[in-house]
This record gives structure tokens, C-alpha cells and sequence, in this order.
């Protein structure tokens, strides 16, 4: 079955190659370089400079709005503002923190984002803003109440400013819908930001947001942050409340599986982050406990020797060992290479596992009846005839579904027995100690619509999805195209504290997040 995906994939190439440069021709704006010093501080120094005084929330918040305002032409990242609401908030903070007797270590306790600009994915719900997920409706249905954790980046005291954009349903690794249409990377609009969380990781990247909320079922926390530059983190299972997302499902499982999780242009972030987004009854995971990187054990994986994934190219490659000879000059320590037996089946388990789920909502879903689906073959006739609403990757869920279900069940409970022996396998490797640096995806961000023939690279991200492992995705500069390229680092479950030490150290070692076409304020400067 590999070899014979390989075959069509290569066949479906032939026709998408040269599609992919014609529509990309008009392409060739640049998205200009951020000029205003406050876009350059992380959400961390912002809280702390707005609750001592030292700048204003209503300062950092227009100064995100004009942004948004000067690069989403560029990018077509925002499905809707929140301007006006987002600065009276702001002004009613700087007007509590003028008339307030609490201390700043007080404000830090009780509201550690309090003023500080936030950007929310369209899937999940922020009251009264679009909550559609990319869907064309007959008239508006904004979302009714906040998602679970709105509510709690809210009470942290964050001024949401926006919503971005998603593939529909969250079903693609590229961002583009019928509705708000085709999100580009800020790098270079002929190339794409991934998805689903392509909106979102598109506006970070250019810094017209310095934090947000995405989510993640098949790498969508990591591969788009890859493509952009910037860092994104799947954590454990049910660390943090999926409720008020859509798509949702039906079935308790799905939670191993899917998550929501924060978005950054700098690694301290996610910390803070996850500790305001953290549910109170989920796992224990010590977010504040120190890591001693000299104590940690370091593995490495080039790829998951599947034969239909791609295997790394070479800008990839460069980046994931410049990381493993950093830990070893630095740290002394070896970073091994990790085998894991049967690694080369958790392609075909990742997918099979996941489509497995039931009852995830879809186009397909009868509204009156949650757990049944209307009939699935009239609306793939009428996207063949071009008649459809819904996204090509929308309606094709459908049949591959159908498809999987079909098959029989005896294979898959073969599959299953051998994912129960590498899910237990990764757990020994990796126990409480460790850390796996591994590929987010084989390639820098590629043009637009190219996902049509490298969607089984896929396996590179699902594979964390289904293990339930937390991962970071970490960017380690540019290639020499000036495109991001990055890895995921990877820990045991309940450990995400250990990639959040390592991804800050990365920021550390290769500088992180690096502005969008920077030789343009260069040459302002120079000039």
C-alpha cells in the first residue's frame, strides 16, 4: 500500500507542479519588516513594563492594531478585528492599574497577560466574533460564548484584538477557505504558511500579534510556526481544555488525539502561556520546575523510515544537526540517534488511528442527529462539477473515511498491537529524563497548493498526535533562501517542561524568530 501511494502521489505531481507556479505568478509583494521597537518585545516583558508603568496598555495594543492594519493586505491572515472593543479594554486597564493599590508582583499573580494583545484562531470561539471555521453560511453565526480557554487568557487580563484565518474545518495543512480565502507567508507570498493554524502563525510571524491560540490533530501547533519562523507547542493530552472548538466530536477519545495550545514569536512564551491555559484538573505537568539541560539525555530521528514520507532535505538536515552538535559542544553531552522497532508502520497506524475516530463534526453531519451523517456522495458530484461550497479537503473526507471504515478490522487490530509496543518503547526511550529532536516537516515552506502531492509528509507530525507526546516546534534560523526552518523537540508525556527548556536554549543558541524580510529595514536604515 506505501509503494502504491507513493506511485499516485508522484502521478498527482505531475499535474500540481506546474498549476503551482502559474497561480503563484502575481505573488511578488513584500510584506514590509516591523519598525516599531515595542514590536519587538515578548508578551512576557510587555506585562511586566504595562503593570509597572512603564508603558500603557493602550500604547501596545494600537500598536498592534496599526500593524494588522499595514500587513494583513499582504497576508490575508484576519478573518475579523476587534479594534474598537480591543482599545476600550485597554484603556479600562491602564485606568485600574492608575487606580489600583496592588503591586506589580500582585497583578503579575493574579493577571500575569494583564494588557497585553492576543490573537485567537477561528475555530475556537470568542464571543460575538466569526466562529464559522471557514464554512459559508447562509448569514452570520458568531460565536455565543468564549471557548474555555478565551475565558482564561480573559481573566489573565490579554485584550484580544483578532481572529485568523483557517483552512475549513481545520481539515488541511494549508490555509485557505471559500470565505476568507488564501492566507500567505510573510517570507514570501508565492509560499505557504501551513495549516491549519496558518492565519494565526502568519500574523505572529510578521509581529501584528506576539501571542495566540491554535490548535493541533495532525501538526497543525507546529508545522505552520515551522514554516513561519516562529514557535508553537502541542502539549500532553488534556493539559489544557479543547471545549469551544470547532470542529469538536462526539467521542471521548478525540482528546488523546487533538489539542489547543499557545502560538509565539518568543520561547518564554510558552510557559506563560501554557500556565494560564492549563485546565485545573488535567495532568500534572511541573511547568515551573527547573531543567538542568547537563542532566538531560538527547536523542535524534531523521525521519520515521516509512518509505511514504519524503526523507529530509537538505536544508532540513542542516538545521537538525547544527541543534545536536550545539548540545554536544556546548553541553558535552551525546545526542544519540533513537531506533525504535516497527517506527516504520506509524505512517499507516497514525492515519488509520485517527480516522478511526467517530463522530468528528464535519460537512457531512446531520445537524439534527450529531452522531449520523447525510448522504456523502452527492456533495462530491457537485464539487466535481464545481458547484460545491465546501473545500476540496471538506468534501474528500467523506470518502476517505467511508474508505477506512471499509477495510477490514483484522489488519487494523494487527496495527494496533504493534502501535501498543512502540507507544511503549517511546516511553522507556524517553522516561522523564529525555528529549527526541526530530523533523517538523521534510522541506521549508513550499508554494501554494504543493500539499496536494506532499500530504504524506504528514507522518513527520501525526505521529506525536496519536503517541500523545507534547512538542515544540523550534526555529533555528533561516536557510540560505532565507526561508525558517525548524524542528520539534519532543519529550515523554507530562514532561513538556523539558522541550519548553530546550526550545528557549535553541532561542538562545540561533536567535529565534527572524523579522520577515529584514534586508528591507536594513536598507530604510542605511538609507
Amino acid at each position: 500500500m506505501r509503494r502504491c501511494l507513493r506511485f499516485l502521489v508522484s502521478l498527482l505531481a505531475i499535474f500540481v507542479l506546474p498549476t503551482t507556479y502559474i497561480v503563484n505568478i502575481k505573488r511578488n509583494r513584500k510584506c514590509p519588516p516591523p519598525t516599531n521597537p515595542i514590536l519587538y518585545k515578548s508578551a512576557t516583558t510587555l506585562a511586566m513594563m504595562i503593570r509597572t508603568k512603564q508603558i500603557t496598555s493602550e500604547e501596545v495594543v494600537k500598536s498592534y492594531i496599526e500593524r494588522c492594519k499595514e500587513v494583513n493586505p499582504y497576508l490575508n491572515a484576519i478573518v475579523e478585528p476587534r479594534y474598537d472593543l480591543a482599545l476600550k479594554e485597554a484603556k479600562c486597564i491602564d485606568k485600574m492599574i492608575a487606580s489600583n493599590d496592588r503591586t506589580p508582583e500582585d497583578l503579575a499573580k493574579e493577571h500575569p497577560l494583564l494588557g497585553v494583545p492576543l490573537t485567537v484562531k477561528e475555530s475556537i470561539a470568542v464571543e460575538g466574533m466569526s466562529n464559522d471555521c471557514g464554512t459559508i453560511h447562509h448569514k452570520r453565526q458568531p460565536a455565543t460564548r468564549d471557548a474555555d480557554v478565551v475565558r482564561a487568557v480573559r481573566a489573565a487580563g490579554a485584550v484580544i484584538i483578532a481572529v485568523t484565518n483557517t483552512p475549513q474545518l481545520c481539515m488541511n495543512w494549508e490555509t485557505y477557505n471559500n470565505v476568507t480565502g488564501l492566507t500567505m507567508n510573510p517570507y514570501d507570498q508565492r509560499l505557504t504558511t501551513g495549516g491549519s493554524s496558518g492565519g494565526e502563525s502568519a500574523l505572529i510571524s510578521s509581529a501584528a500579534s506576539v501571542i495566540g491560540m491554535g490548535s493541533d490533530i495532525a501538526g497543525s501547533l507546529r508545522l505552520p510556526p515551522m514554516f513561519n519562523g516562529i514557535f508553537g507547542h502541542k502539549p500532553t493530552p488534556k493539559l489544557i481544555s479543547i471545549q469551544g472548538h470547532v470542529p469538536d466530536c462526539l467521542e471521548s477519545e478525540f482528546e488523546e488525539y487533538f489539542a489547543l495550545g499557545p502560538i509565539t514569536r518568543y520561547a518564554e512564551d510558552l510557559s506563560l502561556m501554557l500556565k494560564v491555559l492549563r485546565q485545573p484538573n488535567g495532568p500534572d505537568v511541573p511547568l515551573d520546575k527547573p531543567v538542568d539541560l547537563t542532566r538531560l539525555r538527547f536523542y535524534y530521528m531523521e525521519g520515521d523510515c516509512s518509505n511514504v514520507t519524503d526523507n529530509i532535505g537538505s536544508d532540513m538536515k542542516k538545521a537538525l544537526y547544527k541543534a545536536k552538535d550545539y548540545i554536544k559542544s556546548t553541553y558535552n553531552v551525546e545526542v544519540e540517534e533513537l531506533k525504535i522497532p516497527n517506527i516504520e508502520h506509524m505512517w499507516e497506524i497514525s492515519v488509520r488511528v485517527l480516522l478511526k475516530v467517530n463522530h468528528v463534526q464535519n460537512i457531512y453531519t446531520d445537524p439534527e442527529k450529531r452522531d449520523q451523517w447525510v448522504s456523502v456522495w452527492p456533495e462530491v458530484l457537485k464539487k466535481m462539477v464545481g458547484m460545491s461550497d465546501h473545500s476540496f479537503t471538506s468534501v474528500f473526507y467523506g470518502p476517505v473515511k467511508k474508505f477506512f471504515d471499509a477495510l477490514p478490522n483484522s489488519y487494523y487490530e494487527q496495527l494496533l498491537k504493534v502501535f501498543e509496543q512502540v507507544k511503549t518503547d517511546f516511553s522507556e526511550a524517553l522516561s522523564d529524563d529525555a528529549v527526541l529532536l526530530f523533523p517538523t516537516y521534510p522541506y521549508p515552506a513550499h508554494k501554494h497548493y504543493r500539499i496536494f502531492y506532499r500530504f504524506l509528509n504528514c507522518g513527520y507530525l501525526t505521529i506525536f498526535n496519536v503517541l500523545g507526546l507534547p512538542a515544540t516546534a523550534c526555529p533555528l534560523g533561516l536557510s540560505d533562501k532565507g526561508l525558517p526552518v525548524g524542528i520539534q523537540v519532543v519529550a515523554n508525556k507530562c514532561n513538556d517542561h523539558l522541550t519548553l527548556a530546550v526550545a528557549k536554549e535553541f532561542e538562545k543558541a540561533f536567535g529565534g524568530w527572524s523579522p520577515p524580510n529584514k534586508d528591507l529595514l536594513n536598507s530604510v536604515k542605511t538609507a
